[in-house]
C-alpha cells in the first residue's frame, strides 16, 4: 500500500485542525484545475477569488479533502486561517525530512538552475528528490512546494523569487536551506529599489535561513561580490565562489559552443570536470557551474551533475526549441516566452545571433524597471543589430523608446502572431521573449500547435 503524503493525524497535528471524516492525501494543491484524485485541496482566500468557491469542484475531481477556513459540503479540515495552516504544513514538511535541502535564488537563471539540480539529484537518489515545480517560488509557491515534499526525501530544491526588500527572508526562514544559492544579481525589479546594491542585498536575504554550519554559494564574477559575500559570512559556515574569476571555487577553465548546448571544463574545488550542457549560451555556462557548486557542497556526485546538465533541454519558456513545418520545409521557434529584463535579454539575444538561418524576433516589454524603463528598451537596439535580427515585432507600449529601422510595434500577442504568420519563411529562426505579463506564451503556444511537427526539435 503507497503510504500518503499527509495522513489525517498528521495534517490535524500539523495545521491545529479539527477533521469531520478522516481522510489522507496523496498531494496538495491551490489550483482546483490541478487535481487529478487524492489530493488536500487548500482552498486560499486572494485578492480576487475565494479557493472557498471551488471547494466543490476540487471534491468532484476527486480530491481527498480540502483545508478551509469556514464549514463546507463533503471531507474537510478546518483551520482558523488556510494561508496559515498551509504555512505550518510546509513547516511540518520540513521538519520531518532528513535529506539534505538546498534553496536557490537571483535575479535571472534561477528556474534553470534549480531544474538541473533537481535532474542531478533525482539521479543520485531516484524517488527520493523533491524540487519546486514550475516557478512557485513566491509566498503561496513556497510553502505548497514544501508541503508537497516527501518525508523520505533525500534531497529538496527550492526555489525562492521576491519583487520587494524582505520577502525572501521570510521564504528562506520557511525553507531552512542547507545551502543556500545566488546565481546572479542584475537589475530586476528595480522598480522597486532604490540602487542595484539595494537587490543585491535582498538576495543575500536568502543566507538568514541557512541552518547552522550551512553553505552560501555565490556568483564571484558579479559586481556585488563583495556585498553579497559579506552578507554571507554573517550566516554561513562555509561559502564557494563560482565563475570565471581567478579565486573561484568553482571555475570555468574553457568553454566552447556545441550545436544546440556547449560543451565546458571545470574546476571544483580541485577537481577537473568536462562536461556538455543541453542548454544554448555562454550564460548557461555560468549556470552550471552554479549546480557543480551546490552538487559539491552537498556532497553528491560530480559525474552524475554533469550527465545531468547534458540532459538539460527544451525548458518552455526558457529556451526551448520547437521544429514548425512550414510549406515547403520548417521554420525554428526559440521559446523565451516567460520573463524578461535587461540581463535575459542580452544573453537571449547573443544565443540567437549564434543560430543559422535568416532570424526574427518578437520582443516584449520588460517590466518592473521604473525609472529605467526607456533608457533599458532603447538599449537593446545595439544587441539586436549585433544578433543580426532581419525582422523585429515589438510588442507593449514600453517597446515604443525602442527605436529601430524596419520594426514594427504591435499591440498585443495576437497582433504578433498574425505577423509572424505572414513573415515567417522556410529556414528561418524565430525567437519570442518577454515579460510574462505580456502574454508571449500563447503566442508560443498558437504557432507550436498551428504548425506542428510532431514534436519539439531534436
Amino acid at each position: 500500500m503507497i503510504r500518503p503524503l499527509w495522513a489525517a493525524a498528521e495534517l490535524a497535528a500539523a495545521t491545529g485542525g479539527s477533521a469531520g471524516a478522516p481522510f489522507d492525501a496523496h498531494g496538495v494543491t491551490f489550483d482546483s484545475r490541478e487535481v487529478l484524485g487524492g489530493e488536500l485541496f487548500v482552498a486560499l482566500r486572494g485578492s480576487t477569488a475565494d479557493g472557498h468557491d471551488f471547494v466543490g469542484q476540487a471534491l468532484a475531481r476527486g480530491a481527498a479533502g480540502a483545508l478551509v477556513d469556514r464549514p463546507v459540503e463533503g471531507p474537510h479540515l478546518l483551520v482558523p486561517d488556510t494561508m496559515a495552516a498551509l504555512q505550518q504544513l510546509g513547516a511540518a514538511a520540513r521538519a520531518r525530512i532528513a535529506g539534505t535541502v538546498v534553496g536557490v535564488t537571483g535575479s535571472v537563471g534561477k528556474t534553470g538552475v534549480k531544474e538541473a539540480l533537481r535532474l542531478a539529484f533525482a539521479r543520485m537518489a531516484p524517488g527520493a528528490t523533491h524540487a519546486s515545480v514550475k516557478s512557485y517560488n513566491n509566498h503561496t509557491g513556497v510553502p505548497l512546494s514544501l508541503a508537497r515534499m516527501p518525508a523520505a526525501t533525500r534531497f529538496g530544491v527550492f526555489e525562492m523569487g521576491m519583487n520587494h526588500a524582505g520577502e525572501i527572508a521570510a521564504l528562506t526562514r520557511q525553507v531552512r536551506p542547507h545551502i543556500a544559492l545566488i546565481t546572479w544579481v542584475a537589475a530586476v525589479h528595480i522598480e522597486n529599489f532604490a540602487s542595484e546594491e539595494g537587490i543585491a542585498d535582498a538576495k543575500a536575504e536568502i543566507f538568514e535561513g541557512l541552518e547552522p554550519g550551512g553553505t552560501a554559494i555565490l556568483p564571484a564574477d558579479n559586481r556585488h561580490h563583495a556585498r553579497l559575500l559579506a552578507a554571507a559570512r554573517r550566516h554561513a559556515g562555509r561559502t564557494l565562489g563560482f565563475g570565471e574569476a581567478p579565486g573561484a571555487d568553482v571555475r570555468l577553465v574553457d568553454f566552447a559552443p556545441d550545436g544546440e548546448g556547449s560543451r565546458l571544463v571545470a574546476d571544483v574545488a580541485g577537481e577537473r570536470l568536462h562536461c556538455r550542457v543541453g542548454m544554448a549560451g555562454r550564460h548557461w555556462a555560468n549556470n552550471a557551474l552554479a549546480v557543480l557548486a551546490a552538487v559539491h557542497a552537498a556532497g553528491g556526485d560530480l559525474g552524475e551533475a554533469g550527465l545531468a546538465l547534458a540532459g538539460l533541454h527544451d525548458l518552455a519558456g526558457r529556451g526551448a526549441r520547437v521544429t514548425l513545418a512550414l510549406g515547403g520545409g520548417t521554420a525554428l521557434l526559440v521559446d523565451e516566452s516567460y520573463n524578461a529584463n535587461p540581463a535575459s535579454m542580452a544573453a537571449a539575444l547573443e544565443v540567437l545571433g549564434s543560430l543559422p538561418g535568416r532570424r526574427l524576433a518578437v520582443l516584449g516589454a520588460m517590466k518592473e524597471l521604473g525609472v529605467h524603463t526607456a533608457a533599458a528598451h532603447a538599449g537593446l537596439a545595439g544587441l539586436i543589430r549585433a544578433a543580426g535580427v532581419a525582422e523585429l515585432a515589438l510588442v507593449g507600449p514600453e517597446m515604443d523608446a525602442l527605436r529601430l529601422p524596419g520594426a514594427v510595434h504591435l499591440a498585443d500577442w495576437q497582433a504578433a502572431a498574425d505577423w509572424a504568420r505572414a513573415t515567417l519563411k522556410p529556414g528561418d529562426v524565430l525567437m519570442v521573449k518577454g515579460s510574462n505579463s505580456v502574454g508571449l506564451g500563447r503566442l508560443v503556444a498558437a504557432l507550436s500547435t498551428e504548425f506542428a511537427t510532431g514534436g519539439q526539435a531534436a
